[in-house]
C-alpha cells in the first residue's frame, strides 16, 4: 500500500534528494504543479509564466512513514518563512508550497503550519492547495543529484540538505 504527498521548497533536485533518503519512501519525482498551464516544460515553468512551482511528488507506505514525518523532513529541508524563494532561486516557481491529496493531509498540513508559526520571527508563508494535476519533470531532471553528485550546485545546496535529514532523521533513513 502506498499513498502520495506533493511538496514544493525551492529547486526540486534538492527536495527530491532529500527524501529519496527517508524509509517507506519508494519515489520521489521531480515535477510541477500548482498552476494553470497544460503539461509544462522546464523552460517554461522557470519563466514564471506558467503559475507552476517546481515540486516532488513522494510515494510512499503510511506503515513505515507517516504524512506528519514527511511534513517534518520538508519543514526542516526548506525555509518556509522566504516568499517566492529558495536560497538563490527566485521567483514563484520556488515559493513553499503543499498541494494535498484530501482532508486529512489538509487539516495535518494546516495544522503543523499553524505551529511551526509560532516557532519563526517571520510569517510561514508556504501556501496551502488542493494538488489538481502533477506533471512529472523531463526525465534529466529525476534524479539529479545521484547522477550529478559533483555538480557544484547539487554540492552547494542539496548536499547541506542530504546531511540535514541523515544527521536529523537518522532513525528514519532506508538501511
Amino acid at each position: 500500500m502506498s499513498d502520495k504527498a506533493t511538496f514544493g521548497g525551492g529547486c526540486f533536485w534538492c527536495v527530491e534528494a532529500a527524501f529519496k533518503e527517508l524509509d517507506g519512501v519508494h519515489a520521489a519525482v521531480s515535477g510541477y504543479a500548482g498552476g494553470h498551464t497544460e503539461d509544462p516544460s522546464y523552460r517554461a515553468v522557470c519563466s514564471g509564466n506558467t503559475g507552476h512551482a517546481e515540486v516532488v511528488q513522494v510515494e510512499y507506505d503510511p506503515d513505515v512513514i507517516g504524512y506528519d514525518e514527511l511534513l517534518e523532513v520538508f519543514f526542516a529541508v526548506h525555509d518556509p518563512t522566504q516568499l517566492n524563494r529558495q536560497g538563490p532561486d527566485v521567483g514563484t516557481q520556488y515559493r513553499s508550497i503543499i498541494l494535498y491529496d484530501g482532508e486529512d493531509q489538509r487539516e495535518q498540513a494546516e495544522a503543523y503550519i499553524e505551529a511551526l508559526d509560532e516557532e519563526y520571527d517571520d510569517d510561514v508563508v508556504t501556501e496551502l492547495d488542493r494538488l489538481e494535476t502533477f506533471y512529472r519533470a523531463e526525465e534529466k531532471h529525476q534524479d539529479y543529484f545521484e547522477k550529478n553528485p559533483n555538480d557544484a550546485y547539487c554540492q552547494m545546496h542539496a548536499q547541506p540538505k542530504i546531511e540535514k535529514v541523515r544527521e536529523k532523521f537518522e532513525q528514519k533513513l532506508q538501511a
